[in-house]
């Protein structure tokens, strides 16, 4: 077994994990393998005061027990934070499991579930959850300040047809993707002046995160071309259809080092939390952990608009067009806001800042429609709304009930050129927008329409990193 497998029977981070590794190797030398041995670690975990005494068991059990009292006892509340649901008919389970889950946090004050919402880590994808002086790292997500941009420009939008090959140079040459894709010969932008010693995270990631400054990375990012419709004069553009670029991604491998470190900081900080609630460890933010894991996370989203803000622009230049529209907006954020006349932190993990009058982007799959939208300031929603479409399989379900086949055709009726993609990236996995924006009529407005017919993800066979 490895460390995380350790982790997710529930042998704490730290000295619990270090004993249990040396558990494993007497395990070993005793010729006892995993199927014997998991299950008395799911035993210890539950009750290790039984195993104290134990020759092969007894030291991690003993390292478990002084953890849990260093930490205290979790008390559950007495009632959950409250919370609504958009969407609730076509959300599945999990995902409704993890939002009752963070209601019950003692630092939770109150939370939304988006339309769009599947099961993730600690809370939902979907989920936004307002605390009072704690920021929750699990809650911001993996891929810290994962956005979205979109911008019209100044080329008419039958270059689609007229010249495909052109624009799909411009994205394979002003972009990468891929695992760990850089740059040989690297971006300049002014947020390798910021602060990068806030955190030693950041500062010792730096390097690596101005190699792949303007990259795109893999999983579900893309940068696809398509056509931005404006049913009537808005955004200062006058009614018609235009050529947009719309791409999809965030801080990298910098921002998932960042988010891995600070989560097993909280998880370590509150071992008296139950498994289902270890994921939403928080940090509060008078401690020099919780003030560290702020600068970063705000440094992310400066680093993860900086990515965007390069790949537009040298898109727009390749090509020698002008930009005459720009809307973007995180959604894998943690923003200081005052809901209900109290100052909270609000997390949103795959959720879009809706505040009234605030545009926004919500996208949904490679081969249906994404839209602008204009927030309408729902204060139970906590100015959100979601943040896409959202999966209603997982990847690995849709290895297994889709074919390249199935795709290919799906993309075809849609006028859908596909330049490269994972099959667990089919428009199939992914729910019905137009479902998903109904439900949540009362959030935003529909500003304009935007339809994806050129699009680029990670090739096939990579796997998500960040």
């Amino acid at each position: 077994m490895k460390p995380k497998h350790l982790f997710e029977i529930g042998i704490p981070h730290g000295k619990c994990i270090e004993v249990a590794i040396e558990v494993l190797r007497v395990a070993a030398k005793m010729h006892l393998d995993d199927r014997e041995v998991q299950p008395k670690l799911r035993q210890l975990v539950a009750d290790p005061a039984s195993f104290a005494n134990h020759n092969l068991y007894g030291p991690l059990a003993k390292a478990v027990i002084e953890h849990r009292a260093a930490g205290g006892t979790f008390r559950a509340r007495e009632a959950p934070a409250p919370y609504k649901i958009w969407g609730g008919e076509n959300l599945e389970a999990g995902a409704l499991q993890q939002m009752a889950n963070a209601a019950q946090l003692p630092v939770a004050a109150c939370g939304a579930l988006m339309a769009d919402a599947h099961q993730g880590y600690g809370l939902p994808i979907g989920g936004v959850l307002a605390t009072r002086n704690a920021v929750i790292p699990y809650a911001v997500g993996v891929d810290i300040a994962c956005r979205m941009k979109l911008t019209v420009l100044d080329l008419p939008a039958s270059e689609l047809l007229d010249h495909e090959d052109r624009l799909t140079k411009a994205i394979e040459a002003e972009t990468r993707f891929g695992v760990g894709a850089i740059f040989r010969d690297r971006r300049d932008h002014e947020v390798l002046e910021a602060d990068w010693n806030a955190s030693p995270v950041t500062k010792t990631n730096r390097d690596k995160a101005w190699s792949q400054l303007g990259t795109s990375g893999s999983g579900n990012h893309f940068v696809e071309f398509g056509t931005l419709t404006l049913p009537q004069a808005d955004l200062g553009l006058a009614e018609g259809t235009y050529l947009a670029l719309l791409s999809h991604s965030g801080s990298r491998g910098t921002g998932a080092t960042v988010a891995s470190h600070y989560s097993k900081l909280a998880m370590d900080k509150h071992p008296e939390l139950p498994r289902e609630l270890r994921h939403l460890a928080w940090l509060d933010l008078d401690s020099d952990e919780g003030r560290e894991y702020w600068a970063a996370m705000e440094l992310m989203g400066r680093y993860a608009a900086a990515n965007h803000a390069l790949i537009h622009k040298h898109v727009a230049e390749h090509l020698g067009a002008q930009v005459l529209l720009d809307v973007e907006n995180h959604h894998n954020f943690a923003w200081k806001e005052n809901h209900g006349g109290e100052d909270v932190i609000v997390h949103r993990k795959g959720a879009t800042p809706a505040g009234a009058g605030v545009i926004g982007v919500i996208p949904g799959s490679m081969a249906d429609p994404g839209f602008i939208v204009r927030g309408k300031g729902v204060a139970e929603s906590l100015n959100s709304a979601s943040h896409g479409a959202g999966r209603r399989m997982s990847r690995t379900a849709a290895f297994q009930k889709f074919t390249w086949d199935d795709a290919k055709k799906y993309l075809s009726e849609r006028g859908v050129k596909l330049i490269s993609a994972g099959l667990d990236e089919a428009p199939m996995a992914y729910k019905n927008i137009r479902e998903v924006m109904a439900a949540q009529e009362d959030l935003v407005e529909i500003v304009a329409r935007f339809d994806p017919r050129l699009v680029k993800m990670a090739p096939a066979g990579e796997r998500p990193e960040d």
